[in-house]
């Protein structure tokens, strides 16, 4: 499956079912760059995950919005709801974890821990 790049006007759409998987980067950043190769890698191996990339670049508003102070970042998302960040260069195998990770787990505890979150 290809990395699809995500705008302003479609992150929240995008981000909203499944698992989804957000590296916040930079053309000029040597991290990034490195980081692109195994996130590309990992997209090949996880058809039933999407693999999005935000160009902080082009996209101050949505990078401000999410708190990104370094990148690269990445984000992952299950159903919408945050589930892991972390900046830096993440190694392949610690993908497959995050990946495995997303995938166990138990959604509905997560939304009513969110949903309790929010009450006053």
């Amino acid at each position: 499956m290809s990395v699809r790049a995500l705008s302003d006007k479609d992150f929240d759409e995008a981000i909203g079912e499944g698992i989804v998987l957000v590296d916040f980067w930079a053309p000029w950043c040597n991290p990034c760059k490195a980081f692109a190769a195994i996130f590309e890698a990992a997209a090949e191996v996880h058809p039933d995950i999407h693999f999005c990339k935000v160009n902080t670049e082009e996209e101050p508003d949505l990078t401000e919005g999410n708190g990104i102070s370094s990148i690269p970042t990445l984000m992952a998302f299950r159903d919408g709801i945050l589930v892991f960040e972390q900046a830096g260069i993440l190694p392949a195998h610690s993908i497959e974890n995050l990946v495995r990770e997303a995938k166990a787990l138990d959604m509905e505890k997560i939304r009513a821990e969110v949903v309790n979150r929010a009450k006053p």
